[in-house]
């Protein structure tokens, strides 16, 4: 299909399906199956096929492989996957798009309104399209990073685009007061020790910057199903990397601190704080979006505004912690 016929992705989906499909019964054998299906021409690569009832609605799906090596004597309904994702007929060649993107799936069935199978979608349709995808996908992830979803850019009601936002912000907002009063409680060290404001700003950029990174590997994991046990694999997976980054990080400005103001205690505080936010700000950027996915919230939405507070509040109570070690 050229590329100028599905250029705009805000058609209906149903424009593009491919129509002619051939369906399985989910009451017939594999045997009964396998006869069938040798007796349609089926011409194209077919990944999946898709299951109705007697009615023609959509009931599962079943890999092409799985009915290949599944028992003769069995059905068709005792192999097929009952969890289905379809699109309606309504829906544009965006949400489609989104959707294949999501789950990584070869193809999409389309149904109407009483889920009859009625077309099935090819991912080789958006092949000429996948730049442009690909750039929606990133800006996407990029608003959601900072709190703010997607579907905000195509509303025009500023009350949903408060409702929204305004949950996040205030997370912000309270955290920025715990890190007022962490400084506070260390006024008279700060005073002291005027290194340790000197280098605040670099303190919270690299660890923020290090829990971002992380929280990004985790958000593309959540297009799977996560678990506890997952989480404690990626935070496994990233401690070397943090360990590293931290060490590499605490050497470099510990030393600029050194060479600045020659106070080697105060140079030796900031760089043992700055080692030990990275590998906590790591943690964070894996537990947090993690956690709020397990608790059936949005990770996209959520995780930056709240990962990011927790963790300049830990690097500003480790840094103060490690200057009163070595200082006092």
């Amino acid at each position: 299909m050229p590329t100028k016929d599905i250029a705009n992705l805000y058609k209906p989906v149903l424009q593009y399906a491919q129509r002619r499909v051939t369906a399985l019964h989910q009451d017939q054998t594999v045997r009964e199956a396998l006869d069938y299906l040798r007796g349609q021409d089926l011409g194209e690569k077919i990944v999946y096929f898709y299951v109705v009832d007697s009615d023609n609605r959509l009931v599962g799906v079943v890999p092409v492989r799985r009915l290949l090596m599944s028992r003769l004597d069995i059905t068709v309904a005792d192999i097929m996957v009952r969890q289905i994702v379809a699109v309606r007929a309504s829906d544009t060649l965006l949400t489609a798009s989104e959707l294949l993107l999501q789950h990584r799936f070869m193809a999409v069935p389309v149904v109407d309104t009483e889920r009859h199978l009625i077309g099935v979608l090819d991912i080789t349709l958006f092949a000429d399209e996948g730049s442009t995808l690909a750039r929606q996908h990133e800006i996407d992830s990029a608003f959601q990073l900072i709190g703010v979803h997607v579907s905000l850019g195509r509303n025009i009601s500023i009350w949903s685009s408060l409702k929204d936002r305004l949950p996040w912000l205030f997370a912000n907002i309270a955290g920025g007061l715990v890190c007022a009063l962490i400084l506070t409680f260390n006024e008279s060290l700060i005073q002291a020790v005027t290194l340790l404001a000197m280098f605040i700003p670099v303190v919270l950029t690299v660890s923020e910057s290090v829990g971002m990174q992380s929280m990004t590997l985790t958000l593309q994991s959540s297009h799977h199903r996560l678990s506890w046990r997952l989480l404690v694999s990626l935070v496994r997976r990233e401690l070397p990397s943090a360990f590293g980054l931290g060490l590499c990080s605490a050497a470099l400005v510990g030393l600029i601190a050194l060479m600045w103001k020659h106070n080697f205690a105060a140079a030796a505080a900031v760089g043992a704080g700055l080692f030990v936010a990275v590998i906590v700000a790591c943690i964070l950027g894996v537990l947090v979006p993690g956690a709020i996915k397990l608790l059936r919230a949005d990770p996209k939405i959520a995780s930056g505004p709240i990962a990011l507070a927790v963790a300049d509040m830990v690097t500003l109570l480790l840094l103060f912690t490690f200057a009163r070690g070595f200082l006092m």
